[in-house]
């Protein structure tokens, strides 16, 4: 099952995507404003069979997910991605938080912060939970908590994240820094997250095409670790790492995102989300 949630910021409703390409509204089975458990997507695979097509036609598409209670994010995830920064592949997971203000639609403003000069893309594969999680003792149970998937921008400023002091949190906080969608796609459809392509273009050309196999810590592997540190709830979103590609990584003068460019970011089978890069 696939859900988009179309409408203005802070009234979107959640409408499923059916496989003949028409619209089905769940506002009447799930909760616009609430996070989804695996029981409600139950219920509204069910209220499928016998809802009427809805037009959608010309619509604001905004994130898919209800507003996350937590967006935990993986960094160097990847070993390219390492490589090309200079950073040793992790032991174990890298983690920082996202507030959950950053998330935005898929085709929404990305604002360049105010004095930033180091603005970068990060395509990456969102994981979104659909119950509890506490103290897994495996990565089988980790995967099995996960809900679903979606595109997620992991947009950075690099000189508040590495030159300003602190941890990395200032340079992944900015407003509009996390753009999902279009859709989340329920676990079911994805019978194999660990052969995803991913991919970012900037004004048309490719920046970055990898894959999920080069997953340094694999999804469920993840949810089990971070179960140990954090509970999660149903709804929570764990950003799992980018590919090589970004500007960070490239020769100088580094092509760091500037108003007036666009973004693009796709995986496959989730979709493809485009952005215009604005100013704060």
């Amino acid at each position: 099952m696939k859900i988009m949630r179309i409408g203005a910021p802070g009234s979107e409703r959640p409408v499923a995507l059916l496989g003949d390409g028409r619209h089905v509204d769940l506002s009447e089975v799930l909760d616009p404003r609430t996070a989804w458990t695996e029981q409600d997507l139950d219920r509204a695979r069910a209220a499928l069979a016998d809802a009427a097509p809805t037009d959608v036609a010309g619509q604001r598409v905004g994130s898919p997910i209800p507003r996350p209670g937590a967006v935990v994010c993986i960094g160097l995830n990847y070993r390219d991605h390492a490589a090309e920064t200079g950073a040793q592949v992790p032991g174990e997971p890298v983690v920082f938080l996202k507030v959950p203000s950053t998330v935005i639609g898929p085709f929404d403003e990305v604002l360049v912060p105010r004095g930033s000069v180091k603005t970068d893309y990060e395509v990456e594969l969102g994981v979104v939970l659909g119950r509890r999680v506490r103290y897994l003792d495996s990565a089988e149970e980790g995967l099995a908590a996960v809900a679903g998937y979606v595109v997620s921008h992991d947009v950075s400023e690099r000189e508040f994240q590495l030159e300003r002091g602190g941890t990395w949190d200032k340079g992944k906080n900015c407003e509009t820094f996390n753009p999902l969608g279009p859709w989340f796609v329920t676990a079911d459809e994805v019978p194999d997250p660990t052969s995803l392509g991913l991919r970012c273009w900037v004004d048309g050309e490719l920046r970055q095409d990898g894959t999920t196999k080069d997953l340094v810590f694999g999804i469920g592997e993840l949810v089990r670790y971070l179960s140990r540190f954090m509970v999660l709830e149903a709804g929570d979103v764990i950003n799992t790492g980018t590919p090589a590609g970004v500007a960070l990584g490239r020769p100088d003068p580094k092509p760091y995102l500037r108003a007036g460019q666009v973004v693009e970011c796709e995986i496959d089978g989730l979709g493809r989300m485009r952005q215009t890069v604005g100013a704060a």
